[in-house]
């Protein structure tokens, strides 16, 4: 059996250990094959699926898709608390994803005083809010 079809084995029994380890050594994040490529994607939704959120959030210091992939799993689990420490960290994608996820829930007042507090220059958090704002808010 080859090393994938023992991963995704793993992966369906949910020995995340196993498919982790069989997955992350064929991974790489900018390989130039796109094999080892779309490995270390699926290496890092097996950590969210693993729960391994401190591994995850150590990756994601220098990996752009582990923090990608770390924002939006806080996003789907409502971590709003960390997704705005993170942004008040300077992960700018934990910004977008947060303002994003306040705007689509009904808080663009929210989401204008996350971007006040966090980063008021930032012209592509402003984006992301122009289309939720209501023409009298006076906000901008």
């Amino acid at each position: 059996m080859e090393w994938s079809e023992q991963a995704r084995a793993a992966e369906r029994r949910r020995d995340w250990d196993a498919a982790i380890a069989l997955v992350s050594a064929d991974a790489e994040c900018y390989a130039t094959d796109p094999v080892r490529h779309n490995n270390h994607l699926w290496h890092m939704d097996l950590l969210v699926r693993a729960e391994r959120f401190p591994e995850l959030t150590e990756l994601a210091l220098t990996d752009v898709h582990a923090r990608r992939r770390l924002n939006r799993s806080l996003r789907e689990r409502g971590m709003e608390s960390t997704l705005r420490d993170r942004a008040a960290d300077g992960d700018r994608g934990a910004l977008y994803v947060l303002v994003r996820l306040l705007c689509e829930t009904g808080r663009p007042q929210e989401a204008h005083h996350v971007v006040q507090d966090i980063d008021p220059s930032n012209q592509y958090a402003h984006q992301i809010m122009a289309p939720f704002r209501s023409p009298s808010s006076g906000t901008h």
